[in-house]
């Protein structure tokens, strides 16, 4: 009869060595491979002398994130084992392998209950971590009296063990909570650190998942008062003290737990009061562990009924930590200053410097919680200084805080400003500067204040005249100018304005303006409609037509409803404007429109060669290309297309098809950058069939800005007289990262309304 050859067991120091020998991953996945499947074997023929071992080196292959599920079952059977060098490893494999997902974790129950009531501590102690790791809630129920029993035991390393299966008992089943109040009370009598700090997480825990638990140990607070006085004092053991702080881990643990039991409990808070004052005043703030207690000292005071001279010291604290020199104690402070400016608003309004000096924090979380923090401390007396604060950060912060803090402004002026005029102002700086990202309503907030300034229409309307001048990029600034000299126009030519500097404009300066805002590749449709209603409204009020009355100036909005309801009306009257733009370019109409444009009877007359007058201008800017907006019904909508994606850049296509005019498609190119670096010198070509006209419009600009920045757009106007399927060869040129790019594509996925 043959006898197998046994293959001797590996030692796990062994195959450590060999796994961190190997070269390359693949020779260490062959090293893996080979001891699993000697692993199995020895599984298979059921070796107990060396199952230890076998379990062992499989948890480490687990570590690494190898599979390693076969050998749960052997982890029941080494905890079921009575060696403890086989319980020691079986257990360690039940936390590493084992958890509530799988059904295993059951067979374990028995074994652990068998094991807690052995009365050997060390097994004891392995069984307890083994609970607090992976005790389901059923394993949980089972075994709760054998936890409570072991709570009381002699040994301290048995009690702390206990208590921390216990937190984590309270955690998965909450109703369990009437087993552990009994001997919480006893417990925190003890001297033993790792017991009390355990015990004071145990009745934190029962406190936050169980009102009766929370009336229960707010009798206790006198005696946590006076363990945190002796803490402070005299010192609880120089083991546990960091750098000179006496057990800052406990001293934290107990002023949460106060936090929870003062909470809305006036007695408490008396009790705890004398106590607070002296940590905020004793604690030392030169090194972390100080700052860490005196930070839940102040949300302790925070959040309970303290006396009001204690609510001001915890402000002065949280001041004093703005000044620190670790960014995470300034978040800190920034945070909590945050949460208590509406009930201690005079007392965080004190730190008011402090607070603007961190919005020039470089780091983006820091400025961000500092201009929440500014925002809220806007009240009337210091609306003036602290929006000059926020309009210099609005110049230089990232365009992630752009939104927030462009719209926070706008908000305190509407709620603070102390005359109309500083309103307008400071509405239009807001405007020049980023009114790109300003709130959708900003531009009918703005008609309706100025609207309602009769006195302030002329200073409005040379104010938003020059900066139109300057810039016509920033989309709501053109909006609310082109309406703005639409309607006061005639104020614009009166001569000067005592309040602004001497401005000198001629009518064709004015037209000249809005002509330009008009074939602007810059300019959204709205801007457009905004400023051809000008141009129309200008006709009356600079050549005195007799049929003004029809383009007079607009009555001003109610503002009785929301905001939505606002800028709905707004809308409307816009669009009501803008309706008086012919649907149809029929001879007869056209010539109706321009005899009331040019304020002429019969039929429109010819311009001059020379000199043409304002109303002929105005004849003239009508006489635009087909992609200007018009007040007939919108065509169907034709569905955007991204074309192109590489490194953050972007190009996506947008369709067109004038009424009018079937045959005539309008492409708008759009390159947006969502990169940390700048698109430069960009330039975009495309080509078509030869049955196709192209006519390739100057583009927006040759930078496209990192950080979705202000889009580069070009207009592609084509023309397809036998409708034919569209294909578009596009190559674009541009430096990334330093490195210059060419790239060329063909488009054949257009959609079928662009040609049908």
């Amino acid at each position: 009869m043959g006898t197998r050859m046994v293959v001797p067991s590996r030692k796990l120091q062994d195959l450590i060595e060999e796994i961190r020998g190997a070269k390359t991953q693949a020779q260490e996945r062959e090293v893996i491979q080979k001891e699993c499947a000697h692993i199995r074997a020895s599984f298979r023929d059921g070796d107990p002398l060396h199952r230890h071992r076998q379990l062992a080196k499989l948890l480490y292959v687990h570590m690494l994130g190898y599979p390693a599920h076969f050998g749960q079952m052997e982890c029941l059977k080494l905890i079921a084992s009575p060696r403890f060098t086989d319980k020691r490893v079986g257990y360690l494999g039940a936390m590493l392998l084992l958890d509530e997902r799988q059904d295993a974790h059951l067979l374990i129950t028995n074994s652990i209950k068998n094991d807690l009531n052995q009365g050997i501590q060390v097994v004891q102690g392995l069984a307890l971590c083994t609970l607090s790791t992976v005790g389901s809630a059923e394993m949980c129920r089972d075994l709760a009296t054998e936890v409570e029993k072991l709570l009381l035991q002699p040994g301290s390393y048995v009690r702390k063990k206990a208590v921390l299966t216990a937190v984590h008992m309270i955690r998965k089943v909450p109703e369990l909570s009437n087993i552990f109040l009994p001997p919480c009370a006893q417990l925190l009598h003890e001297r033993h650190h790792g017991i009390l700090l355990g015990t004071i997480t145990l009745i934190t825990e029962l406190c936050e998942r169980s009102p009766a638990a929370l009336k229960h140990f707010q009798k206790v607070v006198p005696q946590l008062v006076q363990i945190l006085r002796t803490l402070v004092t005299t010192g609880y053991s120089t083991e546990h003290s960091i750098s000179g702080v006496s057990d800052p881990f406990l001293q934290v643990q107990i002023l949460r737990l106060l936090r929870i039991l003062g909470r809305n409990h006036e007695e408490s808070s008396d009790t705890m009061n004398d106590l607070l004052a002296q940590v905020a005043t004793n604690t030392d703030t030169s090194r972390n562990a100080g700052n860490a207690v005196l930070f839940e000292t102040v949300l302790t005071i925070m959040d309970i009924r303290s006396a009001t001279g204690l609510r001001v010291l915890a402000v002065n604290i949280l001041g004093r930590f703005l000044l620190n020199s670790d960014k995470n104690i300034r978040y800190v402070a920034l945070t909590s200053l945050l949460r208590m400016v509406q009930s201690d608003h005079s007392a965080v309004q004190r730190h008011r410097p402090t607070v603007v000096e961190c919005l020039r924090e470089v780091d983006a979380s820091l400025s961000r919680r500092a201009l929440e923090l500014s925002l809220a401390l806007v009240n009337s007396s210091n609306v003036r200084a602290m929006t000059q604060e926020l309009q210099s950060f609005l110049e230089s912060c990232s365009p992630d805080l752009r939104a927030d803090c462009a719209s926070g402004i706008l908000l305190a002026a509407e709620r603070f400003a102390p005359t109309k005029r500083w309103h307008i102002d400071t509405i239009l700086r807001v405007l020049t500067t980023a009114g790109t990202h300003v709130r959708d309503d900003a531009v009918a907030n703005l008609t309706q204040l100025i609207g309602g300034a009769q006195e302030l229409h002329a200073y409005s309307v040379r104010r938003l005249y020059s900066a139109l001048a300057e810039d016509i990029s920033q989309q709501p600034l053109v909006q609310v100018a082109a309406w703005c000299i639409g309607e006061y126009g005639d104020l614009l030519l009166e001569g000067s304005c005592e309040e602004t500097e001497p401005l000198q404009v001629e009518e064709e300066d004015v037209l000249d303006l809005l002509e330009k805002v008009l074939q602007s590749h810059m300019s959204l449709p709205a801007t457009r409609g905004y400023a051809l209603t000008a141009l129309m409204k200008l006709s009356t009020r600079l050549r005195g037509d007799n049929k003004a009355a029809i383009l007079e100036k607009m009555p001003l909005v109610e503002r009785g409803g929301t905001q939505d309801e606002e800028i709905k009306e707004s809308k409307e009257a816009q669009l009501s404007e803008a309706s008086l733009v012919p649907t149809e370019p029929q001879a007869s109409e056209l010539l109706d429109l321009l005899d009331l444009l040019d304020g002429t009877s019969g039929a429109a007359q010819p311009p001059p060669p020379l000199e043409p007058s304002p109303g002929d201008v105005l004849v003239h800017l009508l006489d635009l290309p087909c992609d200007l907006p018009s007040a007939s019904p919108p065509p169907a909508s034709i569905p955007n297309l991204r074309v192109f994606e590489r490194e953050g850049l972007q190009l996506n296509l947008s369709f067109v098809r004038p009424p009018g005019t079937p045959a005539l498609l309008l492409i708008t190119i759009t390159a947006i950058n969502t990169s940390e670096a700048d698109v430069i010198h960009f330039i975009c070509q495309a080509a078509v069939p030869k049955s196709f006209q192209l006519q390739l419009q100057a583009p927006s600009g040759d930078t496209v800005p990192a950080h979705s920045g202000l889009p580069v757009t070009q207009l592609l106007r084509i023309l397809n007289p036998n409708k034919a399927p569209l294909r578009l060869k596009l190559r674009l040129t541009y430096n990334h990262f330093g490195q210059s790019v060419q790239e060329i594509f063909e488009v054949n996925n257009l959609p079928m309304e662009t040609w049908q």
